[in-house]
């Protein structure tokens, strides 16, 4: 089904593109979001209520760009709501949400897709190890444990192919992608560049 379609199904409150949309985006959504907080329950909740809102609101949807690039700001919208609620839990220092804020501001969905596409192919010229314990870091959402345990490593070795990660991404891509990058990568990136 094609974009325009399903936003015109989902402003007349057809069901099964609801369910359309869920399963099409559920997967990237939930990864997004788990970058963003680190943690699968929070992650869960904040895409669920992505989706709970957009039905909800799905009459007045106005999409300017991409359906794709509206869901990930409002996973991105979510997740500062859930931020400002949970403040003085979650380690989220003000320097760099107003970098977040300043980021997602200044770029459209163009860039950011260049940007997203940028940094995926950064991330495919990791060396091999690197970026298998990357990706299971950040894309799947392992612990560090999980990870030593899974790829039958050390948790130093699991932390040291991670920094080495983020240290070859940051001077490949330079600072221009510093607060995309944390945006993306969440705390843990942040923890690689203080």
């Amino acid at each position: 089904m094609d974009e325009i379609t399903l936003i015109s199904s989902l402003k007349r409150g057809d069901e099964n593109s609801f369910i359309y949309l869920v399963d099409s985006y559920s997967q990237r959504l939930f990864g997004y979001a788990l970058t963003l907080t680190n943690h699968h329950e929070m992650a869960q909740d904040i895409v669920q209520n992505v989706f709970l809102k957009t039905w909800e609101k799905r009459k007045k949807l106005r999409i300017e760009s991409s359906l794709q690039n509206y869901l990930f700001k409002s996973v991105y919208n979510e997740f500062i709501n859930q931020y400002k609620k949970k403040r003085s839990t979650m380690i989220l220092e003000q320097k760099y949400f107003k970098a977040l804020e300043k980021t997602v501001a200044l770029h459209d969905e163009t860039s950011w897709e260049k940007i997203m596409t940028k940094i995926m192919e950064e991330i495919q010229k990791l060396p091999p190890r690197c970026q298998e314990v990357f990706l299971l870091s950040r894309k799947e959402g392992l612990t560090n444990l999980e990870i030593s345990e899974y790829l039958d490593i050390s948790i130093k070795t699991v932390e040291a192919q991670i920094t080495k990660a983020f240290s070859i991404l940051r001077e490949n891509l330079g600072n221009n992608y510093k607060a995309m990058l944390f945006l993306l990568f969440g705390t843990r990136y942040k923890r690689q560049i203080q």
